[in-house]
């Protein structure tokens, strides 16, 4: 059995940016995400960051070349494609979907009412990365 969170989610997504910087700034605009650590990494790169929203976290990093790193590839080397996506529980979605068109987000799955109760969209950050955002709460949902 796996080891159990004393607060917050056990599960966290980690991505790595070409522009670690701005993804950092821009999901906090867009999402709320606060900056729970960021360490610096060489040339002004990030080492790591810890973003934190409600009980949950992603962590992330600027690309490297090294051997962890060569595992990664962004969207924009695959032809846009992605193997994950990342679901955000907000509180508003119409107003999270401004602030993502606003700051640049390309929208791929317009802004809509789903038949589980959920207002919510799809959009890609600047580097590609897919975010949905919904006011679905599946451990609301479920209890």
């Amino acid at each position: 059995m796996a080891n159990e969170s004393s607060s917050g989610s056990s599960v966290m997504p980690a991505m790595r940016y070409r522009d670690a910087h701005a993804a950092i700034e821009w999901l906090c605009n867009v999402f709320g995400f606060e900056k729970h650590a960021v360490y610096p990494g060489p040339n002004g790169t990030v080492g790591h960051a810890e973003l934190t929203l409600g009980g949950g976290m992603i962590m992330l990093g600027s690309e490297r070349d090294d051997e962890q790193s060569g595992r990664f590839r962004s969207p924009a080397d695959v032809g846009d494609a992605e193997t994950r996506s990342v679901y955000i529980v907000v509180a508003d979605a119409d107003a999270a979907y401004q602030r993502a068109k606003a700051a640049g987000g390309r929208i791929v799955r317009e802004l809509q009412n789903t038949d589980y109760g959920s207002r919510e969209f799809t959009v890609k950050d600047p580097e590609g990365h897919s975010w949905s955002a919904g006011t679905y709460n599946p451990w609301a949902a479920h209890s």
